[in-house]
């Protein structure tokens, strides 16, 4: 695998305390859908209070088109107990530019790729 391909997503939500445990259950929901992607790097999500984000990276844009398909249904559950207010793609501009329009509505930050190493 070349890094010359892989988007990663930061996307960041925010979780009434209220919501908290409806939306920790459909996390669970969320992993157990993404082990089923060949495409799909690594997923987790990370906590900071009431702040959620998840750490997911693809081996490119079809992969990232193959996850939302996956997993639709769940993400849209999971709006109606969090917020989304930021999302970050990260990748190499010929990645990023397929995801474009596509995702046009997420009002997401766009950061291409400028040099780096892969190990």
């Amino acid at each position: 695998m070349s890094i010359e391909t892989t988007v990663s997503i930061n996307p960041y939500f925010r979780i009434s305390d209220e919501n908290m445990a409806a939306a920790k259950e459909i996390l669970k929901t969320f992993c157990e859908l993404v082990k089923k992607e060949a495409g799909c790097l690594y997923y987790n999500f990370c906590f900071n209070g009431n702040v959620m984000t998840c750490r997911e990276a693809y081996t490119d844009a079809a992969a990232v088109f193959a996850h939302l398909e996956n997993c639709g249904e769940a993400l849209g559950r999971f709006g109606a107990v969090a917020e989304l207010f930021r999302i970050e793609l990260l990748g190499p501009a010929e990645e990023l530019d397929k995801l474009r329009e596509p995702l046009a509505g997420m009002n997401a930050d766009y950061f291409v790729l400028a040099c780096g190493t892969g190990k």
